[in-house]
Order: structure tokens, then sequence, then C-alpha cells
């Protein structure tokens, strides 16, 4: 099966935009073909933390790849790739795993049509929001850290509030340049990670750090929000700690300095 008639937008990197239903009919019968993918984005609340973010206010679609050190390549040293929320909540179930894995095969193999259809989709996210009179947003790294930056897909939709979590201090600087996407960096006390939290906390990003027992009111010299209610409200909480409960068996009974044991 062919891809006809893409039509290239200067904005993008060696991606393209498609500009005709037909096309875009193409390009989803190819993936659905090819990779047995039917969309990318959650945009109608199966992630319940998504949609506990929303609030009635936002809108929030996630993009959830089957985690990788090639798509997370700071969490082996950071010591949260085996106790990765990969298997919490809907993540257990062999259709969501498999789902995550043809979409992360997709994006491996060929990662100029799988940005196409990321751009259609959040087309449709924009379209959806505005009908419904809610603020689109999207987390476009779930369980992932792939520097979308590099895409100009933030440019293309100036509407669209982006935020994600992140263990590559060196995203910062450059992502705190886009008006309409916010990194919050993710803690780790493992020594070979300290450059990374050094680096971060020169930045007034917000810095995720997870506990195991109650939230202290100070950590790393910052003042402390409880970050289990909103991801949203998290992202604005600049030069603060986001104190996130430890989630999951592996992360409750976790040894390593992850999970900061307080």
């Amino acid at each position: 099966m062919k891809i006809k008639t893409f039509k290239t937008n200067p904005k993008l990197k060696n991606c393209f935009i498609s500009n005709g239903k037909k096309e875009i009919q193409d390009l989803k019968k190819y993936v659905k073909h090819t990779y047995n993918v039917n969309c990318l984005l959650d945009r109608f609340g199966a992630n319940t933390k998504l949609k506990k973010s929303s609030k009635g206010v936002y809108n929030v679609a996630g993009l959830s790849l089957l985690p990788s050190l090639k798509f997370c390549p700071m969490s082996f040293i950071a010591g949260c790739f085996e106790e990765c929320l990969k298997s919490a909540g809907r993540g257990k179930f062999n259709n969501v795993v498999n789902a995550r894995n043809n979409k992360s095969n997709f994006y491996n193999n060929d990662k100029n049509l799988f940005i196409e259809l990321l751009i259609h989709e959040l087309k449709l996210h924009v379209i959806n929001c505005k009908k419904n009179n809610v603020n689109p947003s999207a987390r476009l790294n779930v369980l992932s850290d792939i520097p979308y930056e590099n895409t100009f897909v933030f440019d293309l939709f100036e509407e669209i509030y982006f935020y994600d979590y992140t263990k590559r201090s060196n995203r910062l600087e450059a992502c705190n340049k886009i008006k309409n996407y916010k990194l919050m960096f993710s803690y780790s006390g493992k020594q070979e990670y300290q450059k990374q939290v050094s680096k971060a906390i020169e930045f007034s990003n917000p810095i995720a750090v997870v506990f195991k027992n109650e939230f202290p009111k100070m950590f790393l010299n910052r003042p402390v929000f409880n970050g289990d209610l909103s991801d949203i409200d998290n992202s604005t909480k600049d030069n603060h700690i986001i104190a996130l409960k430890a989630k999951g068996s592996l992360a409750r009974n976790s040894f390593n300095d992850f999970v900061v044991n307080n």
C-alpha cells in the first residue's frame, strides 16, 4: 500500500503535512495495515491521571509508547527503568502493552509518518476541545522522554498547552523558550544521576520527586507541593518540588535512590 501526495511544510524538519481527506484516509489505512496502529493519542480519558488533571477546564491528550532505553535514555542511570509506571493502571493488560509496542515500532521505523499522524490527531483534538468548550492540552511523553521540540509540533499548535516530565536536563533550556510547552524535571538520588539534578536546579522548572512516605515541607531548598492531584497544576509550580507518592509494588518496596525513603 502506498501513501501519496504529501505536502512538505517548511516549518517541519523532514516531516510532512497531509492536505486532504483522501490523503489522511490513505495514511490511516497504511499505518493500520503496516503497524496495526489505529491511533496514537488517548483523547477520550482512558488514562485516569490525564483525565484527573483536566478538571473540566482542559482536555489532556496523551501519547504512550512502550518504555525503553531508547525512548527514555536516562532511566537506567536514574534507577527508574525497572520501576517505571509502564505496568501501572491499564498498563498491566496485554492489549494495552501490544498497542504501545505497535506505536513504538511505528515511531522507530517511520518517524516522518508518525509525526504526520500525530499532527492530524492533534488537529482533531483541538476541534473536539472547541466543540466542548474546554482548553486543549497534550502530554506527548507519558512513558517516554522524546525531544519533540525538534519536530516543530509545538509551533504548529500554539493553542495547545503541552507539558511533560523529563530526566534529561539538557532539554530544559531549549524547551523553556517554547511558550506553549512546559517541562518538569524528574529527580533521582542515584549518585550517577547527580549531574542531571545539579543542572536542573539551575532552572526554575518544577522538580518531581517520588516519596515513599509522607511528603516533607521542604526538599532541595524548595517548598513541596502535592503533585498527585493534577499534572497541569504541577507544571505551573516553578521553583517547587512536585511530590509524588510511590505507586505500584516495585516503587513502594524500592530500596534504590529513585524513590526517596524519607
